[in-house]
C-alpha cells in the first residue's frame, strides 16, 4: 500500500522543542503516515537535518529575534524563503500528499499555494495563533499591518482544505473570519502528553534558600503579561514585607533583556530569578518544585481566545495556579485555578498570597487540575481527534 506523506511547516519554535507539533507529528508517523518537518533552528536543536523517532526534521537558520514590526517582517520573509526551499528539497527527496501548516505565521500559505497548484498536495492549516489579535496585543494600534494580517489570514484558510482549532473559540474563528464549513474544522487541544510530561520530586535548591517558590514558565514577549507579575512581585515584597518568597521566570524571548531591566528597575531583582529556557527533566523538576504556578497574560482579544499552554502543564504537575479571569484559561482550569480581576495585578498578589497560606487548598487544587488532565485534557484525549481528522482529508484525497 502506498504511504500517506506529509510536510509540517513550523517558524515559530524548533521541533521537537515545539510540545504540540511533535506530539502531531509522532502521533501521525505512529499510526503510519510518513511524516517530515520544515522548522527553525534554536533552543539546542541547530542541525540542518536529522531523523528522530522515524521523522525527517529539516532546520534553517533564523535572523536575530527582534520585538518589532520591522524585526518581524525580517524573519518571516527570511522564513517563508527557507521554508520553501527546503519544501522542494523535501519533495525532491521523498514527496508528500498533504501540507500541515502551524501558524504564526499566515504567510506560509504562500509555499502551500503554490505545491497545492503546482503538484496537487492537500493543505491542512493548524491554526495556533491568531495573529491580528497578537498584533493589537504587542502594539496596541489597528493599522495597515493588522489589516494586512487579516488579509493573509484569510488568503490562508482559501488555500485549506480543512483546518485544526486549538479551542472552540479558534474553531468560531475558522467558521467566520476562515470561511470554513462546519465539516472542514476539527478541534485539536495543546494538552501535553502524562506519560512524557509528569512530575518530579520536590527540589529545595531552586527555593533559593525561601520557604515557597512561585513559578512560571514561557514566552517572554509583550503580549504575555509579565510585567504585571513583576509589579505583583514588588507589591508583594515592598506593601506585604514578604522576604519568603522566591520567583522562578522560566523562558527566553524578545522582552528578556527589557523585563530583567524591569525588575531592576523595581528592587525586586533578588526576589526573581529569570532562568532563560529549560527543557527535558530539568524543567520537569523545576517547575514540580512550585509552591504555586501563574498564568499572568493580561485581558486582550488575543489572550481571551487563546488556551496558554503553560495552564495545561501546570496542571498535568498537579500545581495550583493563578491567573486573570480570562475565558479560555478558566475553560481549561476550572476550579484548579484562582482568578483575579483582570489586569489587577494587586489582587493578582493577593491570590497568590491566598494559596500560599492555604496548603490543603493547594493540594485540592494541584489534585483538581491532574483529574481534569486524565479524564479530559490529555494528549491520549485528542490523538484520536487528529487522526480522524487525517482519514477525512486523506479519504478526499485526488
Amino acid at each position: 500500500m502506498k504511504s500517506k506523506k506529509i510536510l509540517i511547516l513550523v517558524e515559530n519554535l524548533s521541533v521537537p522543542f515545539d510540545r504540540r507539533v511533535w506530539m502531531e507529528a509522532t502521533t501521525l508517523q505512529n499510526a503510519g503516515y510518513e511524516v517530515s518537518v520544515i522548522c527553525p533552528q534554536g533552543n539546542g536543536f541547530d542541525k540542518d537535518f536529522e531523523i528522530i523517532d522515524d521523522i525527517y526534521i529539516y532546520r534553517h537558520p533564523l535572523p536575530p529575534e527582534e520585538s518589532s514590526v520591522i524585526g518581524y517582517l525580517r524573519e518571516y520573509s527570511w522564513a517563508v524563503s527557507w521554508q520553501f526551499k527546503l519544501a522542494k528539497k523535501v519533495w525532491r527527496e521523498r514527496q508528500f500528499d498533504t501540507i500541515h501548516l502551524c501558524n504564526p505565521p499566515d504567510l506560509l500559505f504562500l509555499i502551500a499555494i503554490w505545491f497545492k497548484l503546482w503538484k496537487g498536495v492537500r493543505v491542512v492549516f493548524d491554526h495556533h495563533d491568531l495573529a491580528p489579535e497578537m498584533y493589537i496585543a504587542k502594539y496596541n494600534r489597528q493599522d495597515i499591518f493588522y489589516h494586512g494580517l487579516r488579509v493573509v489570514e484569510r488568503l490562508t484558510y482559501a488555500t485549506a482544505d480543512y483546518a485544526i482549532a486549538t479551542n472552540q473559540s479558534h474553531r468560531n474563528v475558522a467558521l467566520t473570519r476562515g470561511g470554513k464549513k462546519d465539516h472542514q474544522v476539527f478541534v485539536v487541544r495543546s494538552a501535553p502528553d502524562l506519560s512524557k510530561f509528569y512530575p518530579f520530586p520536590l527540589n529545595e535548591k531552586y527555593r533559593n534558600g525561601r520557604n515557597f517558590l512561585v513559578g512560571y514558565m514561557g514566552v517572554m514577549g509583550e503580549p504575555e503579561g509579565i510585567d504585571y507579575l513583576l509589579r505583583a512581585v514588588q507589591y508583594i515584597v515592598r506593601e506585604k514585607q514578604r522576604h519568603d518568597i522566591h520567583f522562578m521566570l522560566i523562558g527566553n524571548g524578545p522582552a528578556f533583556d527589557r523585563l530583567r531591566s524591569y525588575a531592576k528597575e523595581l528592587e525586586i531583582e533578588s526576589y526573581v530569578e529569570f532562568t532563560g529556557f529549560k527543557k527535558g527533566d530539568e524543567l520537569l523538576e523545576r517547575l514540580s518544585s512550585c509552591d504555586v504556578c501563574v498564568e499572568p497574560s493580561p485581558t486582550s482579544a488575543y489572550n481571551e481566545n487563546c488556551t496558554m499552554n503553560k495552564i495545561l502543564e501546570y496542571m498535568a504537575l498537579g500545581k495550583p495556579i493563578v491567573q486573570f479571569d480570562l475565558r479560555e484559561g478558566r475553560h481549561s482550569a476550572g476550579s484548579a485555578s484562582l482568578y483575579a480581576r483582570p489586569n489587577d495585578e494587586t489582587e493578582f498578589a493577593d491570590k497568590i498570597l491566598e494559596l500560599l497560606g492555604d496548603p490543603a487548598q493547594r493540594e485540592k487544587m494541584g489534585q483538581e487540575g491532574q483529574r481534569k488532565m486524565r479524564e479530559e485534557l490529555e494528549w491520549k484525549h485528542q490523538a484520536p481527534k487528529l487522526l480522524k481528522a487525517y482519514e477525512i482529508v486523506f479519504s478526499h484525497k485526488k
